[in-house]
């Protein structure tokens, strides 16, 4: 009665995915379904925003804000049906985050038996399904994904996909995804595809994905100077400046800069020794566009320290190379576990880039008038 009394006080949508509950948990004796999500909040400071320190409340670092739903059907003979569909949001103000959409984390439904699981719809990619992880410095901060996100290493999505992933064999899995243009006239344009693998044993972890896109767009588009802070690329000025105020304009903030074709390799690994576990990345990213390529490069490596059951350290170095240019940066944080759900965390980062560059962390706040960013946060999350 609660869920059909809260279901007449929603959105129509939410009226329909309470109304979707109550039923599938009346007949869950051959499945099953799961509400699940993530909150996460905090205050951050930044030395350097667009010329000015900032001061901010920012939610969804240390983990995206989003809620789900989950389910699985068995069908006999080894089979069983499955389906995800989560929602993410902004906590600070109740907003629907990538892009609007409903369900634009995942959205999908599928078959899954001993060998795998085949689903349809909008799935992340296979460098978030195997080597993601292995960015310490990320998950040490939060905002510390690789320069522009790039190689993909933050966790991205692709839509329209039909994707395979394996179940473990000795250790070893495996996956691949597709995801369709949908353009009249252009099966190519639009397009993307992913391929990955990932072997576990003991303390030893590997993985491996390659994911390319073929004319970025949406969400995958490239606006060069918010993500790396970057006032030419390609030979062309992302910017221009007020020769009297000094004032930034970002030329590609509405309109995204042309490409041609992303193509992200992504290797990593991590090897636990009692209560330390070492990990490191390399990502190669190609970049087509204006007739001409560019490669990115990115290291990595750190550590995550488990101090207590409920305290942790992390801490990581970035290094990045692109265009002639470099960016060196250093990335920690400490959480403790007030539950198995509940965790309080601080954490920092601190980036050089050279001469040229207007650094900017991650792709998290405005680029810096300076070489140089830093930010401090403290934030909670609470999962359920």
């Amino acid at each position: 009665m609660t869920i059909l009394t809260q279901a007449r006080r929603a959105t129509p949508c939410a009226a329909a995915c309470a109304l979707a509950l109550f039923s599938a948990g009346a007949r869950a004796s051959d499945g099953s379904v799961t509400l699940y999500g993530v909150l996460d909040a905090g205050v951050t400071y930044v030395s350097n925003a667009g010329g000015a320190r900032l001061v901010e409340f920012d939610d969804g670092v240390s983990y995206a804000n989003r809620w789900g739903v989950k389910g699985v059907e068995d069908l006999g003979g080894g089979w069983q049906a499955v389906f995800r569909l989560e929602s993410g949001f902004r906590l600070g103000n109740g907003r629907s985050a990538n892009g609007g959409a409903e369900f634009g984390r995942n959205a999908y439904v599928g078959l899954q038996n001993d060998w795998g699981t085949l689903a349809f719809g909008n799935q992340f990619d296979m460098t978030q399904e195997f080597v993601y992880l292995y960015n310490v410095s990320a998950w040490a901060s939060g905002y510390a994904i690789d320069q522009g996100d790039f190689d993909r290493m933050n966790g991205d999505h692709l839509p329209n996909a039909i994707k395979f992933v394996s179940k473990p064999f000795g250790g070893f899995r495996f996956g691949g995804v597709y995801s369709f243009s949908n353009t009249p006239g252009s099966f190519h344009a639009g397009s993307a595809w992913s391929v990955g693998g990932q072997y576990q044993r003991g303390p030893l972890s590997m993985g491996a994905a390659y994911t390319q896109l073929n004319t970025p767009s949406g969400s995958a588009a490239f606006d060069p100077y918010a993500m790396i802070g970057a006032r030419t690329f390609f030979g062309q000025p992302t910017v221009s400046v007020d020769a009297t105020t000094g004032a930034v304009t970002d030329l590609y903030a509405g309109t995204p800069f042309p490409v041609d074709r992303q193509g992200a390799l992504a290797l990593g690994a991590s090897y636990a020794i009692g209560n330390v576990t070492l990990m490191g990345a390399y990502t190669h990213t190609q970049i087509k566009a204006s007739g001409a390529t560019q490669i990115m490069q990115v290291g990595e490596g750190g550590a995550n320290w488990q101090i207590a059951p409920a305290l942790s350290l992390a801490g990581g170095y970035q290094y990045t190379h692109f265009d002639a240019h470099h960016w060196n940066q250093l990335s920690a944080g400490a959480h403790y576990l007030l539950s198995k759900r509940t965790d309080l965390y601080v954490s920092g980062d601190w980036l050089k880039a050279s001469q040229g560059i207007d650094a900017v962390i991650g792709y998290s706040f405005a680029p810096s008038r300076t070489t140089t960013q830093a930010d401090v946060r403290v934030g909670m999350r609470h999962s359920f």
